[in-house]
This record gives C-alpha cells, structure tokens and sequence, in this order.
C-alpha cells in the first residue's frame, strides 16, 4: 500500500505521466479510461499508474473527501464488469491524510502484459500528463510490447500454423462488432492479421495465430488441440456402470461450443410439478439453467489446453457433474476458492466476456451457488483433484 508520504510526492508532481488526480466520485467512464491508459504503460515504464480521487487535477491538493465504503467497493469493481479487457490488476486503499485535509482514494494499475487494453473498445493511453485514444502506431507499438511479454498458453503463438487456417468471417462478423466500438472499426483499414494482433490472437513477428485465436476461429481446432471438445453422456442410473442414455460431443470453434452448449443446457434442465396445496402446484427445475450454464462456462474458461483430456459433463439419475482438465491456477487454493481467482486463459477470458458467455470475472461460481440456494439444491460440491478441478451438483429434492 502506498504511504502517505509517497502520496504527497504524487500530488505534487503535476506532469507525472504515471497520475491522474480527479475530485469526481461517480465519473466511472473517467475512472476506467484512466485505468484503461494506465494499463497500457505508453511510455514502457513497468511501474504502476495512480487514479487519485480526492484532489484536484490543476493544483494536486486534496478537497477535503470522506472516502467512504461504497466508493471502495465501486473502484474495486472497475475491472469486473467486462468493459476493460483484458482487465489489468488493480488494487484500491483509502489514505488518510494526517494534515487533516482529507481522504485520496487510490487506485493502483500495474501494466498489463498483454496491452493492448481497451475500455468499451478503446484503446486508451497516457501521453505525457493527459491521456487519449491510441492510434494505429501507437497501438502497433504495444502488441509488439505483449508480443514479448506473452507468458500464458492463450496467448503463445502457434507453430505450424497461417492465417489460412481461422475463419476470417468469424471474426469479422460474429466477434469483432462486439470487441471494438463501431468508431474504431470504421477508421481501421489495417490488415486483418494486424486486427487479429491487435486483440491478441495473432502473433505478428512470427506470423502465426495465437493459441487462444486457432481455438475460436480456427475450421479445425482439434487438429491444433485435439482434446478441445466437450463430452457429454447421460446415465440410467447413479454411476458408469449403468446404461449410456445419450452422448454427445460439443466440438468446433469455441463460439459454436458455447452457443451450442448454451442451447443443450436448456434442454436438459427439465422442469416437473410440485403441488404446494390440493389446488395449486408449481414448475420446478431439477437443476436451475443459469446456475449449470455458469459452471459449464467456468469449466471451459479454466481448462487446460495442454492436458490429454476433454471438459467432461456427465449427468447421472441423481446429479450431474461438470470435471475440466488442469488444477486451480495461479493464486487459486481450495481455502480461497472461488473468491479468489487466476485466469489460466485470460485471452480466452477476455473472449468469453465479450461473447456474453460469463457476466462478470470471477462471479460464475457465486452466482451458480446462489442460483442452486434459490431453487432448493443442495449445495454444489468441489473436488480439488491434482489434475483437474470438478463440480457436482446433486437433483433438487
């Protein structure tokens, strides 16, 4: 956490183009544009960007604010709805200013490794002490940046592989309208593989698809990743040993999968009467919808790639459950589980968002629990495995 005498050396330093000083405490656009720009580290720092609410932008003194909860707990949220992509790591305290003058809410960014990022769209930067809409080289010169810095499997090049290999009307027509503002498409007349780059799914100096691009705009991604389905099989009874009911692999680009999946869900979770006096009974759900989409989608987003196995989805006479292949990642542990959560995939987590197919980052399994609760599940069971991660969530009673 920053300290106060830090802080002041912020306030101070009126060119700095690693600090934004605003009094508004409700211009959320201005806040996510500041973080957005501040993420993006135009001028190659590698050091955190400030958002300092509580002080004034031309002359750097505090207004005399009570920082209070709400306002924390808004800044926090900055990165979970979706509209910064990838969203970058912030962390946000409250500062109490010994002179008396006041409180700073602070809203540290680290840079992103994997820029460019874009608020609604927009990919937004620091020149100097103000920020503005990167241009085309300016853009250029971060996805050379992220390039470099590539760290997860996403977002790794893939040997072998050409831009003949993805479906480019896939991209244009289906993803592209819903991850860049119509604005900027309208201006942009780079080529397409620059386009791909510069959302992270094509590697421009060695000139293939991303991992994370073959596996949603790819005619054949199981030629890339041949454990990159979905395997679906419905029991007669209440283990392997019973009979086979039905079966059926959900495979293809990771938009088809989604879409597809999403219509199957609706089709499984059927509904039956429960009479709740001798003249009336209600429809009720053996499984809620939302809550076995939301953890289907929390299996496909956190899969391993690399493993030897498919996300299995089985459903059995008294449960169903959902396994996908590779552990908790990153800072995720079963004693932290799910408030706390690492994107093995963030390419991918940043295209599932932008497809509607999650809400927000790390809520799927708050929501699916709370979704269960409501419709009178049980509580959904986890196993930590050392190889993969699995959900069960048992028929309501």
């Amino acid at each position: 956490m920053i300290t106060e005498t830090e802080l002041l050396a912020l306030l101070a330093d009126l060119e700095s183009f690693r600090v934004e000083r605003t009094v508004s405490t409700r211009d959320t656009a201005k806040f996510s544009e500041a973080v957005c720009a501040f993420a993006n580290d135009m001028h190659g720092s590698r050091l955190p960007g400030f958002l300092l609410i509580g002080a004034d932008d031309q002359t750097g003194l505090p207004c005399g604010l009570a920082v209070t909860d709400e306002l924390l707990r808004n800044l926090s949220g900055l990165t979970a709805d979706g509209n910064i992509l990838p969203p970058p790591a912030i962390t946000v305290s409250r500062c109490q200013l010994s002179s008396g003058l006041g409180d700073i809410a602070v809203v540290e960014v680290q840079p992103s490794d994997l820029p460019p990022v874009r608020y609604k769209g927009r990919a937004w930067i620091r020149r100097g002490p103000r920020r503005g809409i990167a241009n085309d080289a300016e853009e250029s010169i971060l996805i050379e940046r992220r390039t470099a810095a590539a760290r997860t499997f996403d977002a790794q090049p893939c040997p072998g592989s050409t831009l003949s290999d993805l479906s480019l009307g896939l991209f244009t027509n289906a993803y592209r309208p819903l991850a860049i503002d119509a604005e900027t498409i309208a201006e942009n007349h780079r080529p397409v593989e620059h386009q791909l780059a510069s959302l992270r799914f094509f590697d421009l100096a060695r000139n293939y698809p991303t991992n994370a691009g073959l596996i949603l705009f790819a005619f054949d991604p199981i030629k890339w990743f041949p454990n990159a389905y979905v395997q679906y099989v419905r029991f007669d009874g209440t283990d392997m040993s019973t009979d086979v009911m039905a079966e059926k692999r959900f495979q293809g680009d990771l938009i088809s999968i989604v879409r597809d999946l999403n219509a199957f869900v609706g089709l499984i979770t059927s509904t039956r009467p429960v009479r709740n006096s001798p003249l009336l009974e209600s429809m009720v759900s053996d499984y809620p919808e939302v809550a076995v989409r939301e953890l289907l989608m929390n299996a496909i987003l956190h899969r391993s790639y690399e493993a030897p196995a498919p996300v299995r989805f089985y459903q059995y006479s008294d449960r169903i459950e959902i396994q996908n292949p590779g552990p908790l990642y990153g800072v995720a542990r079963p004693e932290n589980f799910p408030t706390q959560t690492s994107y093995r995939n963030p390419v991918l987590a940043e295209a599932l968002k932008t497809l509607g197919a999650i809400n927000r980052f790390g809520r799927g399994v708050e929501r699916a629990k709370a979704v269960l609760a409501r419709n009178g599940n049980p509580a959904p069971e986890f196993i930590f495995g050392d190889m993969y991660f699995g959900v069960t969530v048992r028929i309501r009673p």
